[in-house]
């Protein structure tokens, strides 16, 4: 992890007239917390995240690489080998055990982001960027990355992820912020729906076969609304979607609330882990068993090694561009 001091942390805070109010972490470029008012009139925090802005540069966050909120790339999920081939030349990457896992060893999640641009009053926002080098993590080209988040005045949380390059390369930018609607306790209790009848397979090593897995009989199948239950989640859903329609949602019966989800992207994947880390501070109290839900819009894992999967690749003088977008509504 790069040399961050502390004195180096901004929080920004983004408010509407609802007093819903969003805060935003430089390091990592990380959602850092979410704050609406539930059913019950109770403000709650959706967003399980460490407790404070200096927690993200212990050596024991890093070591848990669990990437809370915060913006992964230079490519979100793994790649095989660590390697992949662009024109003829091969590419070695950081890896661990033959896997290269959300941009390296040290990603866009552990980079110190500038503060570019703040918005105030209707709709406010505020966009971060940084300035990937050449060869950094192994990756071809300088790679120039922003993203905007902008909170609506209808409680919509837009997260809008462009890059740019003067090399050919490989980009898949998202967003790995752990929900829970409750505010406390367990995801056991949401329901979720997901867009999608198919997912990708995938070895003992979590990586892509190349095949898909058609979910009609799958317990995984969220295309109606299911309990999660005590359902351990870490999949890439192949969407039937685009960035108009409902990618995914997630409701809580306890506070009320709705989140609805939209992406560009042709996947999204649906992390529930059973477990975060005990020996961290969180700003909510979370359950020891399934207390979050990660919903990253992205393309697919391993995307570089596979022909048959969508291109990941961006050329000089193209923009790529990430569009994600969480509506929330309370249930009365």
């Amino acid at each position: 992890m790069d040399k961050v001091h502390k004195t180096d942390l901004k929080l920004i805070s983004l408010k509407n007239a609802n007093k819903t109010e969003v805060k935003i972490l430089n390091f990592g470029a990380a959602l850092f917390s979410l704050k609406m008012f539930a059913a019950s009139g109770k403000k709650v925090n959706v967003i399980v995240a460490p407790r404070s802005p200096e927690d993200f540069l212990t050596a024991r966050y890093k070591s848990h690489n669990k990437c809370f909120g915060a913006s992964i790339g230079r490519y979100a999920g793994r790649i095989s080998g660590g390697n992949f081939s662009l024109d003829g030349e091969e590419y070695t990457l950081y890896q661990t055990e033959g896997v290269h896992l959300h941009g390296g060893d040290n990603g866009f999640q552990y980079k110190l982001w500038e503060v570019e641009e703040e918005t105030e009053g209707s709709d406010p926002s505020v966009t971060l960027s940084y300035f990937s080098r050449d060869g950094e993590e192994g990756y071809p080209g300088n790679l120039k990355v922003s993203v905007t988040y902008t909170l609506s005045e209808e409680d919509e949380l837009k997260i809008l992820y462009t890059a740019e390059t003067d090399k050919k390369t490989v980009v898949n930018l998202t967003n790995h912020t752990y929900f829970n609607l409750n505010g406390e306790g367990s995801v056991s209790d949401h329901f979720l729906c997901i867009n999608a009848d198919k997912i990708l397979e995938v070895d003992e090593k979590q990586l892509p076969t190349g095949n898909l897995v058609n979910l009609r009989e799958n317990y995984k199948n969220f295309e109606d609304n299911k309990l999660i239950g005590n359902r351990l989640l870490d999949d890439t859903f192949v969407l039937n979607s685009d960035d108009q329609e409902v990618s995914a949602r997630l409701f809580a019966p306890l506070t009320g609330i709705k989140l609805e989800m939209r992406t560009n992207q042709r996947a999204v994947v649906a992390y529930a882990p059973e477990e975060l880390p005990m020996d961290l501070e969180y700003q909510t109290r979370i359950s020891p068993e399934y207390p979050s839900l990660c919903l990253e819009g992205q393309n697919f894992p391993d995307a570089p090694n596979f022909r048959n999967f969508p291109s990941s690749v961006l050329e000089p003088g193209e923009k790529y561009q990430n569009h994600l977008s969480f509506k929330f509504s309370v249930k009365r």
